[in-house]
Formats: C-alpha cells, structure tokens, sequence
C-alpha cells in the first residue's frame, strides 16, 4: 500500500474527503518526522514509537571494490511495533 490508498482507504473509514484526510495525514507525518530530528519519542499507543537511535561508527566494506573503509556513529529513526499491532500481524 502507498501513501495514495492508505489516505484513500482512511477517507473512506473516517467518512471524509480525500484532501483534508490527506492534510491531516501530511502534518502528523511531518509532526513525527520533527519530533524524532529533535530526539523526542514519539508514542502512539497499541500502533508503536518513532526515535532516534544511535548507529556506532564501524568498519565496513566498500561493495565495488572491497576495500575496507570507516562507517561514521550517525542517527537513524527507528519504529517499534506496539502490543495490537504486533498481535494483528501475527494472527493472536
């Protein structure tokens, strides 16, 4: 599913126009996208968190030539699946 049918698909749940469910969806992506840049946790309860993580600096391999080359510490969002969302992928 991409961006298009999942605010399609919600317009229809939430019995709304497309645009403003697409408005919606747009602020609250970029409200958790400044919230995580800021290093805050973002929780929505029975979906999951949106952080920062910490990636330490590693010793990696360059794929075309195979030589080895340093990886420096960076951060990266990560997501963690919540108690409903775990149990609906797994069938429970």
């Amino acid at each position: 599913m991409n961006q298009s049918e999942l605010v399609e698909l919600a317009a229809i749940k939430a019995e709304m126009p497309k645009k403003e469910v697409d408005k919606v969806y747009r602020a609250l992506r970029d409200c958790i996208i400044q919230a995580v840049a800021e290093r805050e946790k973002v929780t929505l309860v029975d979906f999951g968190s949106f952080e920062a993580r910490d990636r330490k600096a590693r010793e990696g391999r360059n794929p075309k030539t195979g030589d080895k080359m340093q990886i420096p510490a960076t951060k990266v969002p990560a997501f963690s699946a919540g108690k409903q969302f775990k149990e609906a992928v797994s069938g429970q």
